[in-house]
This record gives structure tokens, C-alpha cells and sequence, in this order.
């Protein structure tokens, strides 16, 4: 077992809204209780906008009280969703499609193209995908209440795909008036045509949050298999309910006043294991990638040789053996785009196996730095991420820079994430994360490797114009050898400017008690589907 190398203040205060919260929830233990589902998340909710942040928890959200026009199923293949069916053009300039029948929002009015258009137009604004598949679009076109077109500039074959992409960001379908809400602020309200409606009365930021299974969702007639298929919604109501302390939640699921850890503890598994009421499964069969990402606006890490310096400075796995522990579930991994994809290639990869810490401290050198602070980001609240940051920190001490570690809270992060300040304004130079393979196995859905800079780009703000052509041209290639080779070239050149450096790939373990039925494994968190028998 891995040592902690601390107890934050947001752990302690998490294990005291934990117990206040289940103890209002054993007074209302009746047979009802199996119509309620309560899960302990990853992290508190306090982002709901599932368009403006990557974070999992919002995109998680999203997944509850939205729906989205196309899907993945087990085979991460797009099957139609809100979509009832679409056909192309002959020249595969035109696409058009059919919404099905019975779309409704939570406020009773229907789904339409002019609902449709500005949601598809928003996400458009800030997703990796979207923003590439809007580069193609001449128009979007309302043809009648149920059916609208997207015409291109040229053939672009990852139309579809882009927008069933499963993960940061979907393309979650809003009413009108909250689809154009400018992408840079948080939608007004929580209107969805989801399996669930939030409970807008409940939501308590960063530590509660509330859903019912919406009595107006019509699902799709075909068996659920991932996000695709028939969303049926089995119980009445979900409870998100926050506990940063790892150990709290444990005793809570093994009690039976939690149903569900969704990002269980590797330190505590051995323990859930030990209960007949508790079983461990991975809902993630294509895994989770950690990530160090570095602000390119910030000096000094504008400087190319700082950014190599901690490239080489870092080994793997120093920071799976810290955060995960159990070799069982991780490995070293330098492909960008996962080591479970037909992408997988160690070209260019550097600082997995072993770190090169003269060379490190070589280009640190020839880099000019003079000592300036380095601000990294510790999120203290999120048991999957948190010891990410303590690695980082000394490590990098020990080629010689100055490391400023400030501890806050994930939403904190978040918010102080997207916001490309001065250090003296609160901005920051590190921030440690981890997506789901889904989100990076290739070059148009990879957020890290984008090269679009402020315009555009993902936080960090990497900005390249030979990546850019690259991510183009495999946009429009087709044969997939070819696509192969133009992923490995963005590969070497994404490590030779240090886009970002990937910390290793391992799979994440959810805790569910075994009375607990019908969980899709899938690339995001899926809830439809579950009953407590």
C-alpha cells in the first residue's frame, strides 16, 4: 500500500457532509429505497455546463438530463440516436436527418432542427471534434419541424462520428434559447429531453445532487449496449452525493447507505473485496490515461527547452506506482493516442521507462530559466488525480526549478484552469488530469494535441500550424494505413513541442453493491439501465 503523502482540509469537511447527508438518507430507508440509487461521484458538481468544461463530472451530467442525436455502442460503433434515420447526398456534400418521434424537453415543448442547429453550432465553438467538423460546414438548415440538413464545403467522413463522439464534449442537444448561450458562460438553466430531470431544489454545489427519472422520455425501441440504444430508467430517483474522504465512502457502500463508488479507492479495494455485499467492476474496458499539462502562455514554459526539460525528467512509472500502486492495474504507456487503439505507436515518446534526469537538467540549463516559480495546480478532493501533483512537485525541484504547490479543490481547478491570467492574477504554469482512452485515440478527438492556441484550443493553449495541417489531412484521409503514418508524424511532433506528457495508462475501478443491476460499461458514466433488486 502506497503512502499518503497527506489528508487535505476538503477530505475532512467531505467526510462530515457525507455522514450529515446519509443520515438524512436512513430516514427515508422504506421499500422505496429500491427505487433510489445513491452514488458517490468522482467529484463534486458545481460546473453543470457540459459544453464549456472537459471535466467528467459536468460531461457526466450532461449524460443524465440530455440526450444526444447519435451514440456508441459496445463496439464503439455510432448508432442514431435522438436521429431516427439520415442519408447523404451523392456528391457527400448534404446530409439529412430525421429526428424520431416523441423528443421532448423537461418543459413539455418538443425537439426541433431550430433547437438542434444552435446546440450543434455552440458545441461546435468549443469541442476538439466539433470545432474541426465546423471548419467543413458551408450551412445548417431547418427543412421541416422534424428534419434538418448540414451542408459541407467538401467530403468529410467523420460527419457522423463527430457528432456521436462519446466523451469531452458530446454534443448534448439544449432548447434554443440555452443553445445560444455564448460558449463561454455556463448555460441559465437545466432543461434537457435525458432519461433524467435534476432536481434543480436539491442541488447542493460540490456536494449533492439530485435526478428523477423523467415520466416524458420516450427510449429507442433497441437494447441499450453503451450509450446507444433504449435508455430505460429503472428507478426514480438518483443521489449523487460527495465524499472526498476515500475511506468514508467505503464504509458507506459496504453499510448499504451508498449503492455506489464510481472511482473506487486502490488502497481500499482490498478491503471492498473482502465484502459478500460488494463487487468491483470496470466499466472502462478501454482504460484512462494520466496527463501533465503545461500552460504554453505562461512564462517560462513558452520556452520549448523547459518544457523538454520536464519531459526527461519524468518517469511513468514514479506516478502510477504513486497514484495507482497496484501494477494489476496500470502500465506504461508513451502512445498518445492509447495503447489499446489501431493508433498505438511509441514514436517519439520519451520519459516512459526511465527518466533522463542530466538531460533534463541540460536543457533546463540551456533554457535560460532563472529560478522563476512554476505554479502546479493539487486538486485535494479527487482520490483518482490527487497524488499526480506531489510526483511532479519534488521531481521537478530536483532539476532545479522553483515549484510553487497549490492545493484547491477540482472545481476550483476547473474554473482556475480556463482562465489564461498572469501568475500574479492567479493563473498557473501545471495541472495534472486523466481522460478516458475514448477521448485521445485519435488526432481530430485528442483535446491535448490541438494546435489552435487561445483560438480554440484546450487549456494550455498549445498552438502549432504543422500540427493543425496534420490533424487536417487525417481528418480527410481515408485509408487507414495512411491514417496511421500522419498519427505517428502529429505523435513526434506533439513530443517534440511537449503539447502535453503523458503519465501512463491504468484502468479505474468502480465499487458497486451487489444488489446493484444492469451497469453498461461505456466511456462515460451511464445510468439508464440500473435497478436495485
Amino acid at each position: 500500500m502506497r503512502s499518503r503523502n497527506f489528508r487535505s482540509l476538503a477530505s475532512l469537511i467531505g467526510l462530515g457532509i457525507g455522514l450529515g447527508l446519509l443520515a438524512g438518507a436512513a430516514t427515508d430507508a422504506t421499500a422505496q429505497d429500491k427505487k433510489v440509487l445513491r452514488m458517490v461521484p468522482h467529484s463534486g458538481l458545481r460546473i453543470t455546463d457540459p459544453i464549456i468544461t472537459t471535466a467528467f463530472i459536468s460531461r457526466n451530467h450532461g449524460y443524465m438530463i440530455y440526450d444526444t442525436l447519435f451514440a456508441v455502442d459496445d463496439k464503439l460503433q455510432v448508432k442514431p440516436q435522438m436521429v431516427d434515420s439520415f442519408k447523404l447526398s451523392d456528391d457527400k456534400l448534404t446530409y439529412t436527418f430525421t429526428l424520431r418521434d416523441g423528443l421532448k424537453f423537461h418543459n413539455g415543448a418538443p425537439v426541433t432542427p431550430d433547437d438542434v442547429i444552435p446546440s450543434i453550432k455552440r458545441w461546435g465553438e468549443r469541442d476538439t471534434m466539433g470545432q474541426k467538423l465546423m471548419t467543413f460546414i458551408k450551412e445548417m438548415k431547418a427543412v421541416d419541424a422534424k428534419t434538418f440538413q448540414i451542408v459541407l464545403k467538401e467530403p468529410y467522413g467523420l460527419v457522423i462520428d463527430s457528432l456521436g463522439k462519446p466523451s469531452s464534449n458530446p454534443c448534448f442537444i439544449m432548447p434554443k434559447a440555452m443553445a445560444e448561450t455564448p460558449s463561454s458562460k455556463n448555460v441559465p438553466d437545466e432543461i434537457g429531453s435525458g432519461p433524467f430531470r435534476m432536481v434543480k431544489s436539491e442541488f447542493q454545489p460540490g456536494v449533492k445532487v439530485v435526478y428523477e427519472k423523467n415520466p416524458d422520455y420516450k427510449p429507442r425501441s433497441e437494447a441499450p449496449s453503451s450509450l446507444s440504444g433504449g435508455k430505460v430508467v429503472k428507478v426514480d430517483r438518483v443521489e449523487w452525493i460527495t465524499m472526498s474522504d476515500a475511506q468514508t465512502a467505503t464504509n458507506a457502500l459496504i453499510k448499504g447507505e451508498v449503492d455506489m463508488i464510481e472511482q473506487a479507492s486502490y488502497d481500499l479495494l482490498p478491503e471492498l473485496k473482502k465484502s459478500k455485499e460488494v463487487v468491483i467492476k470496470d466499466l472502462q474496458p478501454l482504460g484512462m490515461n494520466y496527463m501533465l499539462r503545461m500552460n504554453w502562455l505562461q512564462p517560462p514554459l513558452d520556452n520549448v527547452k523547459v518544457r523538454q526539460a520536464i519531459l526527461h525528467a519524468v518517469s511513468q512509472e514514479d506516478y502510477l506506482a504513486a497514484q495507482v500502486g497496484n501494477p494489476e492495474f496500470y502500465s506504461v504507456c508513451g502512445a498518445m493516442f492509447g495503447c489499446k487503439t489501431p493508433l498505438k505507436t511509441e514514436v517519439g515518446a520519451a520519459g516512459t521507462k526511465k527518466a533522463d534526469l542530466a538531460t533534463a537538467k541540460k536543457l533546463l540549463k540551456e533554457s535560460g530559466y532563472k529560478g522563476e516559480k512554476i505554479v502546479i495546480m493539487a486538486p485535494t478532493d479527487i482520490n483518482s488525480i490527487n497524488q499526480l501533483p506531489l510526483v511532479s512537485a519534488p521531481l521537478l525541484r530536483s532539476i532545479g526549478m522553483n515549484i510553487d504547490l497549490q492545493s484547491m479543490d477540482w472545481q476550483t481547478l476547473v474554473g482556475r484552469r480556463a482562465k489564461p491570467d498572469p501568475i500574479d492574477q492567479g493563473g498557473w504554469h501545471i495541472f495534472h488530469t486523466a481522460w478516458g482512452t475514448a477521448d485521445m485515440m485519435n488526432p481530430v478527438v485528442n483535446a491535448g494535441i490541438k494546435g489552435l492556441g487561445k483560438e480554440g484550443g484546450w487549456f494550455g493553449w498549445t498552438e502549432d500550424a504543422q500540427i493543425e495541417k496534420m490533424r487536417d489531412d487525417y481528418a480527410r484521409e481515408a485509408d487507414p494505413a495512411k491514417q496511421k503514418a500522419i498519427a505517428e508524424a502529429i505523435q513526434k511532433r506533439a513530443y517534440e513541442l511537449v503539447m502535453y506528457v503523458p503519465l501512463g495508462e491504468y484502468i479505474q475501478p468502480s465499487a458497486v453493491r451487489t444488489n446493484v443491476a444492469g451497469l453498461l460499461p461505456s466511456p462515460a458514466l451511464a445510468l439508464w439501465n440500473v435497478e436495485k433488486k
